[in-house]
């Protein structure tokens, strides 16, 4: 009996003596979206190839189409494209020559009497030259019409010019040709000074007429002319996104004269 006591002593003195020799193997150390506790675990990191393009940057766009207030409807497609590349990283990740398509908003024809017509657009989308398309809500930042639009950036209108000059005119003009011709006819009937003056009223009238008959100006953005985009959201691109080899080569915008017939499902708005 004392040789088993003997024996399970020294057994557990052995295993006590291994025991101590062998080294603790430390804990595994967190992985990068882990925490101490309590904490809310940590956001992934984005991809090193990717590209932002964040919210709030202006890109300045040439118009391809013009949209007026005589034609345009609410719901109307307007085409642009980028008139300047925009970079990221030092890429150019929104080459010049990529396309952006928009839509009119709102649409209000000039009064006969008194207002100014106004238009409302939005931006849409965004393709780069190889395909690769992005959707978001853009607004209208600037604009730097061909004629004498103004823009409201509280609210985003496009205003079209008033035309009191205009009218001066037209009412100035129809008292002249009533003048004269009622004088001729005065000078034949023997009372020249009496027919001027019944030419007088009668051109006034008739200018007045006309001025109330006739709208001002429309609001318009003409072909060619530029306006400033501002992001509403971030846009990401990958490299694989931005590669550009296969792409068709940049058609230059044409200045002026008659645009070539639109395709059909490329919008009402019809070129000036």
């Amino acid at each position: 009996m004392s040789r088993r006591l003997v024996l399970f002593s020294l057994l557990g003195i052995a295993a006590a003596v291994a025991s101590a020799q062998t080294p603790a193997t430390p804990p595994a150390p967190p992985t990068s979206n882990q925490s101490p506790a309590g904490l809310k675990p940590r956001p992934e990191a984005p991809p090193g190839n990717a590209y932002h393009v964040e919210p709030g940057t202006h890109i300045l766009l040439n118009m391809i189409n013009s949209v007026s207030t005589k034609q345009a409807n609410v719901g109307d497609s307007l085409y642009l494209e980028t008139a300047f590349p925009v970079l990221s990283n030092g890429k150019i990740v929104i080459p010049q020559g990529s396309w952006v398509k928009g839509t009119v908003t709102s649409v209000k024809r000039p009064g006969r009497i008194k207002g100014r017509g106004s238009l409302q657009v939005r931006f849409d989308s965004l393709t780069l030259p190889n395909g690769v398309t992005r959707d978001f809500r853009a607004d209208i930042g600037s604009l730097d019409a061909r004629g004498s639009e103004t823009l409201n950036k509280e609210n985003g209108k496009i205003k079209g010019a008033g035309n009191k000059k205009g009218d001066a005119e037209t009412i100035a003009g129809t008292t002249i040709t009533g003048t004269i011709i009622a004088s001729g006819i005065g000078a034949a009937a023997g009372n020249a000074a009496k027919g001027a003056g019944i030419g007088v009223g009668a051109g006034a009238a008739a200018g007045l007429l006309g001025v109330l008959m006739s709208r001002g100006p429309d609001a318009m953005l003409t072909k060619g002319s530029t306006v400033e985009m501002v992001l509403d959201r971030p846009l990401t691109f990958t490299a694989q996104d931005l590669n550009f080899s296969g792409a068709p080569p940049r058609a230059a915008l044409s200045d002026g004269g008659p645009q070539p017939q639109q395709r059909s499902g490329f919008g009402r708005s019809n070129p000036f």
